[in-house]
């Protein structure tokens, strides 16, 4: 079989396309790039859905720990406390449980027992908790100068917050939050050795790195390989923050916008 035939036929395969069963011996590189790459869709569906809807929850969180009602203050910081303060794979067997022991109340819960629903909501709380900490502390160190500046002008409500504190907040936590998303989109390996089965061995990258590790006995292919895929996914996200970067900055000098740095978090 050629490797343009096995790109055709596993290319798709975690989603559900292509060939319905793995290979089972005489591994060829080939194969192990095609799956694991293919099973690389699923992290990038996990953490693009959970960055994109995570940045609004994540925002409103901030001004919700931020803000002066009581109520609302502390529904945000405990919210922000539990996801922070407990381990995301732990958070992954928990859900997976509650889906499991709603699923059995109603039918409405089948779906969240699935990996591609259950798991993104939990990446979406995490990463929300999280981000919503980071844009916290920049919410706390936009200069007191813009904000009178605004009320000179005569900015309040909506106008003021869309037009000066919003912009000024995501100015000075984009690097830090950047940050956030590439380790998001690590934790997504996670998903299919928590709680949350693989349906029919459609998992993600380190699912299929995994299989090949087992099946071979030799850890060191299928998992450079994986290295090698989130590395290039690494350097896309900078790529497209770092866009996003200069966007907000637009108006400083370039030598004055802050350069995004990688800075992976060991623990969390």
């Amino acid at each position: 079989m050629s490797c343009w035939q096995t790109v055709m036929d596993y290319g798709l395969r975690s989603i559900g396309y292509g060939e319905r069963l793995l290979p089972r011996s005489d591994f060829t590189l080939c194969q192990q790039f095609t799956l694991i790459g293919s099973g690389m869709l699923w992290n990038i569906y996990f953490g693009v859905l959970a960055i994109i809807a995570g940045f609004f929850f994540a925002t409103a969180l901030a001004m919700g720990k931020a803000s002066k009602p009581l109520i609302l203050r502390k529904a945000s910081e405990w919210f922000i406390f539990v996801f922070r303060g407990s381990p995301l794979f732990i958070q992954f067997f928990f859900a997976y449980l509650c889906f499991l022991s709603l699923k059995q109340v109603s039918p409405f819960f089948d779906d969240f027992t699935s990996a591609w629903l259950g798991a993104l909501i939990v990446l979406f709380c995490n990463t929300a908790a999280y981000s919503a900490e980071i844009f916290y502390g920049a919410y706390l160190s936009i200069p007191k100068g813009d904000l009178e500046a605004a009320d000179a002008y005569g900015f309040s409500g909506w106008k003021k917050f869309r037009k000066i504190t919003w912009p000024t907040m995501l100015r000075l936590g984009w690097p830090a939050y950047t940050n956030e998303a590439i380790f998001l989109f690590h934790a997504t390996t996670l998903v299919f050795f928590s709680g949350f089965p693989a349906l029919r061995q459609r998992g993600d990258a380190l699912y299929y790195a995994s299989y090949f590790a087992d099946k071979t006995f030799n850890p060191f292919i299928p998992y450079p390989i994986l290295a090698f895929y989130f590395i290039l996914l690494t350097l896309a996200v900078i790529g497209l923050f770092g866009l996003v970067n200069k966007r907000l900055n637009r108006h400083l000098p370039s030598a004055n916008i802050p350069r995004i740095k990688l800075r992976p978090n060991l623990i969390r």
